[in-house]
């Protein structure tokens, strides 16, 4: 039986919760959502884990949850990382002492919010036990750069791009199309603000002053995050390179983001790896480089639904098609 998650669910569902993602990114997942049902049963496979090898490189590819498998791993090309899938494996690497060092393959719009700050909390507790180098290869944005600031160093490629610190959410008003359709919708509920911020009508001045609190709690835990990761005061962060931007890898690094610009390769053979063929193909989620040898090579037991998911190797688009909700709301009732 085929499992399917229709447009409106999944509108519904990017619209209710804050994201630290590219905005342009979300655009076009919501314009991916708004194209038709998606087939569940599509999403990418789990990867398996294996190493050999002194350090291991783990992705963080495409839309950052902190649960999963979830239909953004279908609507954006990059696939998807889970934050409590990836925590597991990355505390085994921790405590793994054949592991040397850990880096972090970033190739990331950012994502959800949720899991994000317990991710780069647990990251940031972990250095001194090993090098943990984030290597942005070629884009962590919003969420995905909240996590590589708790790594010990951020490496960014010569053609790669960081930022977009901040925390945003949407409200879908389909009120106007209910009417144009006759529709008319009732909600009978308990509890004052129960069905605050609802899809069928205006959002009220006092909701909105209510979802922008949320909105600031997240961005100010966000900021803070990076504050202490980087060694660097919150307002500082805030007033600087906080406000939501993305910078190329030259701008990044006068402005302190990031630490050098290098390759991902460059990075694994600094640190004593053998860097022949990584980023290519990934063999999984948690590949050890070093001197590979596929007779005798070390397998980290780790289960499909332990492995931190992710999607094929294609970068996520910098830049998003725009969208107009209601328009193509319109489209699709006709």
């Amino acid at each position: 039986m085929t499992t399917t998650i229709d447009s409106s669910t999944m509108l519904h569902t990017m619209s209710e919760m804050p994201w630290a993602m590219y905005p342009a990114a979300l655009d076009r997942m919501a314009h991916a959502a708004s194209a038709g049902p998606v087939d569940m049963d599509a999403l990418p496979p789990a990867r398996q884990a294996s190493r050999s090898g002194s350090i291991a490189v783990l992705p963080i590819y495409g839309v950052i949850r902190q649960k999963g498998p979830s239909f953004t791993d279908i609507l954006f090309e990059g696939g998807g990382t889970s934050t409590e899938a990836f925590g597991r494996v990355f505390r085994q690497m921790v405590a793994d002492p054949d592991v040397k060092a850990i880096i972090f393959d970033i190739d990331s719009p950012g994502g959800s919010v949720y899991g994000t700050q317990e991710l780069a909390t647990e990251i940031l507790k972990a250095r001194g036990s090993k090098p943990i180098i984030a290597v942005v290869n070629s884009f962590a944005a919003s969420a995905a750069y909240w996590i590589a600031s708790a790594a010990d160093e951020i490496v960014i490629t010569p053609s790669g791009e960081t930022g977009s610190i901040g925390v945003w959410m949407m409200h879908i008003d389909f009120s106007k199309m209910d009417e144009m359709m006759g529709i008319k919708v009732t909600y009978i509920s308990a509890g004052k603000y129960k069905v605050e911020g609802n899809e069928d009508e205006p959002l009220s001045d006092e909701a909105r002053a209510f979802f922008q609190e949320g909105v600031n709690e997240y961005y100010d835990a966000f900021v803070g995050g990076v504050a202490k990761g980087r060694g660097i005061s919150a307002p500082a962060v805030r007033g600087g390179y906080g406000e939501g931007r993305v910078f190329g890898a030259k701008q990044a690094l006068s402005m302190g983001m990031v630490d050098r610009i290098a390759t991902l390769q460059e990075t694994v053979k600094r640190l004593g790896g053998n860097s022949a063929g990584v980023g290519a193909d990934h063999v999984g989620i948690a590949q050890v480089m070093g001197e590979f040898v596929e007779t005798g090579a070390s397998v980290v037991d780790i289960a499909p639904e332990d492995a931190a998911e992710v999607g094929d190797d294609a970068p996520p688009e910098s830049k998003g098609e725009s969208l107009d909700i209601r328009r193509r709301r319109l489209e699709l009732a006709r």
